[in-house]
């Protein structure tokens, strides 16, 4: 086996223990390898483990990626994605973790309605408040977009999607991750949806996470090694 394969295997055994730390079962978590910036033998190595969830940051290396490997992969896009790109995107993916206007939803339904596709999409939330994040900066904001995406035709929303601050010990990232959680489950009381999907934690807190409720990790460097530029998204 190679290397990503053996930090495959060992984020897993540390999903499964956050989960059973959690009263959890570890299949309710979902581990999204971030391959971003990797190349195509990095992915294809990681499938020799048997992941089969890739999340990318850009259209343009899925442009790339995608059709260079097996069609069995299920692909997220998690990065902050541009209203011009949304058809393209949806060609390429099954899900989108990183929605957070009322123009990219709708550019997204209309995609979708064009390739005769449904999209899982979840919604960006900054509830760090950082400038340097993307993401819906107001709980209002977010209950409004989340009404509009019940209204389209083509886009499953599944749920929300957070990061928490850069250098936040573990109370505060914690607590992001708690407050994720405590606004989906209003949406879902608010509008009588289920929104099964947290898309929450990355390399350095996704036990904490696990441990707050997300449904899906996303860990890259702890997978594929150290990248050579600085990234929140993973």
């Amino acid at each position: 086996m190679s290397e990503i394969c053996d930090r495959i295997e060992f984020i897993r055994g540390r999903i499964a223990a956050a989960a059973e730390r959690a009263g959890r079962k570890p299949e309710e978590v979902r581990l999204l390898a971030v391959s971003k910036t990797f190349p195509v033998s990095a992915v294809q190595d990681a499938l020799a483990s048997g992941q089969i969830r890739f999340g990318e940051n850009k259209v343009q290396e899925l442009e790339i990626k995608v059709p260079a490997l097996t069609s069995e992969i299920e692909w997220h896009l998690i990065g902050h994605l541009q209203s011009n790109k949304a058809a393209k995107a949806a060609a390429l993916v099954q899900w989108i973790h990183s929605v957070d206007s009322e123009k990219l939803i709708r550019k997204l339904d209309a995609a979708a309605g064009t390739l005769n596709k449904r999209l899982n999409i979840l919604l960006e939330l900054n509830l760090s408040g950082e400038d340097s994040k993307t993401g819906i900066g107001s709980e209002t904001e977010a209950f409004r977009l989340a009404e509009l995406m019940l209204e389209t035709k083509n886009l499953d929303f599944k749920g929300l999607m957070t990061m928490a601050a850069v250098g936040a010990d573990e109370q505060e990232t914690r607590r992001t991750f708690a407050h994720l959680r405590e606004i989906r489950n209003r949406m879902e009381s608010s509008y009588a949806v289920k929104l099964p999907e947290l898309s929450m934690g990355m390399s350095g807190d996704f036990e904490y996470a696990i441990e707050e409720g997300a449904t899906i990790v996303r860990v890259g460097s702890s997978i594929f090694g150290h990248r050579t530029y600085p990234d929140a998204h993973t």
